[in-house]
């Protein structure tokens, strides 16, 4: 029986902070759609997201917990835990047939993770822009100190 494209890439399992919200996801392209943004909500939100198609997101547990918030054209979708405040994932403007996932929120994984992550500009939305194309407003590195304590 042929495999299908969703079975060849890994299911990974995704919690908030407390764990009453419990999520399994399917990547589009693993880490490499990793990325940040510099809009007014991202900046502060300080995640790194990737990216998920919406059927290959599913809540297993705490649907109920997820709350909500949507902020200026309201077309984007920001879901977080209502119990310990952790953003989850949310309906992408630029795409909204995907979800950008918090990685941290993925078992085994941090935005430690990333030597270098991109930073879309988020300011001037693709959306609000005449050629639609995201660009690139920076780029945000780690690099460990060495030290493990």
């Amino acid at each position: 029986m042929p495999t299908s494209p969703a079975e060849t890439r890994p299911l990974l399992h995704a919690a908030c902070h407390c764990g009453g919200v419990r999520f399994t996801v399917r990547l589009t392209d693993g880490l490499n759609t990793a990325r940040r943004c510099n809009c007014s909500y991202c900046r502060m939100r300080g995640a790194v997201a990737v990216s998920a198609d919406l059927a290959d997101v599913q809540v297993t547990q705490g649907e109920a917990l997820l709350t909500l918030y949507q902020f200026n054209t309201a077309e984007a979708k920001h879901y977080f835990c209502s119990t310990c405040g952790i953003y989850t994932f949310h309906q992408r403007r630029s795409s909204p047939d995907q979800y950008g996932i918090n990685v941290a929120c993925i078992e085994g994984m941090s935005p430690f993770d990333f030597a270098e992550v991109p930073v879309t500009e988020g300011r001037a939305h693709p959306r609000d822009r005449a050629d639609g194309k995201t660009r690139i407003a920076g780029w945000l590195r780690y690099q460990a100190n060495g030290h493990s304590e």
